[in-house]
């Protein structure tokens, strides 16, 4: 191989580690910050109930800063989304202060969100500074694209291998080079290691006890599976039934989330139902050991559509494994299983029907659960993700690969029988 080939293959090598390691680095601490900054609004809270009586003007303060400030950001995730499929303008760093900002507020005053989408956006605002930097072209900035979600979600659950996987299957599988996967691994890691590094810890859960495999064992999973998809589609549902209630009824922006905050405060605070509030960690842990009523992921689904279609800032992620974790520990009391065992399928298979994402939330299962429940964890979540419908929480998704002919074949038929 000629000198001057080798040099240039190096020299490629060495900038995009250089990057990775740079995005990883400041994603990952902009990631610990924001984790350090939840806990702190969350026991402020927890400690002072009244303060949710003040969500509307929360939200009043979320609506007039993306209104006058954050309109070019206000699509979140699914701006990255559009971006990676049709790269047009560069995703501006004010992207990061004012999602951050305004996942904070709605934690703080009690709005019912998680913080997946928050970690993502910073790490995919700060990614994209990266390609004036480096002058990169449209197909080296797609992979920065991947790198900002695969550095956001690794940082901010405590799962690289995830992480990694979901940045690349969320944006669809055979768009992906080698190089994409080497480099979102490469960039997982480094993120998570920066938390670390930060003594940053993340929650940690435990299935203690794994059924040994069975027919009637399986039988139930899929039965898990199954309701699992339903969930999640009831939760994408909500979510984009609100939103586009609120914009077409509320045309000035602002007062969206104002009015919306009006209506939690109410729900929550009139209702005594506090638990649905903010990520709802306690719930899901205590799921894990106590049967949870049937209702309580309904209400969570019904909690968190409203906020985020009200325009409140946060993700979605954690709340799916709110409803995850409380379905499956509910289902415990007629399933003959163990509660942890069945919260834990019900945790990551919600996530899956809801994100198309399958492979990486297998992964995060095993990285959350261990290896020995894999086999379950994986049927579970490909279960949910086939009857979890085509629409998920990002609009802007491309749902293809199997899934997606599965359903182009169904809607073939439907219209072949009319």
């Amino acid at each position: 191989m000629a000198p001057q080939k080798l040099k240039k293959i190096f020299l490629t090598t060495f900038k995009w580690i250089l990057i990775c390691v740079l995005i990883g680095i400041l994603s990952g601490s902009a990631s610990a910050f924001f984790l350090v900054s939840l806990e702190w609004v969350t026991q402020f809270r927890i400690h002072h109930d009244w303060i949710i009586w003040l969500l509307p003007f929360g939200g009043l303060l979320v609506g007039l800063s993306y209104y006058y400030w954050g309109e070019s950001v206000a699509k979140g995730n699914n701006l990255l989304l559009e971006e990676y499929e049709n790269p047009q303008k560069l995703i501006p760093l004010k992207m990061a202060p004012l999602v951050l900002l305004g996942t904070l507020l709605t934690h703080l005053f009690g709005g019912s969100a998680g913080r997946e989408g928050t970690a993502v956006q910073m790490g995919g605002a700060i990614a994209d500074q990266f390609t004036k930097l480096f002058k990169l072209d449209n197909s080296e900035r797609k992979i920065l694209i991947i790198l900002g979600i695969s550095a956001g979600f690794a940082s901010v659950f405590g799962t690289p291998l995830a992480g990694a996987i979901f940045a690349l299957e969320v944006l669809y599988f055979s768009k992906i080079n080698l190089k994409s996967i080497v480099l979102s691994f490469l960039v997982a890691y480094a993120a998570y290691f920066t938390v670390e590094f930060w003594q940053v810890k993340h929650t940690h859960y435990s299935i203690p006890v794994v059924p040994e495999i069975s027919i009637s064992t399986l039988g139930y999973v899929i039965i898990i599976g199954i309701l699992s998809g339903f969930a999640a589609l009831l939760f994408s549902r909500s979510t984009h039934f609100w939103g586009s209630l609120f914009s077409k009824n509320i045309k000035y922006p602002p007062l969206r989330p104002f009015i919306g905050g009006i209506v939690l405060a109410i729900a929550i605070a009139g209702f005594g139902l506090t638990k649905f509030s903010g990520l709802g960690v306690p719930v899901i842990i205590d799921s894990f050991s106590n049967a949870n009523p049937w209702y309580d992921f309904l209400l969570k689904i019904l909690f968190t559509g409203f906020t985020l279609g009200a325009g409140f800032k946060g993700g979605e992620v954690t709340p799916l494994f709110f409803v995850g974790a409380t379905l499956g520990s509910a289902l415990s009391l007629i399933i003959p299983l163990p509660i942890a065992f069945l919260a834990g399928l019900g945790f990551v298979a919600v996530f899956s029907g809801a994100t198309h994402t399958p492979i990486a939330c297998t992964i995060m299962g095993m990285e959350l659960f261990g290896i020995q429940p894999g086999l379950f964890i994986a049927i579970a979540c490909i279960i949910a993700y086939f009857s979890s419908g085509s629409v998920g929480i990002y609009k802007a998704q491309i749902v293809k690969g199997a899934k997606f002919k599965l359903y182009q074949k169904f809607q073939k038929e439907e219209l072949e029988h009319l």
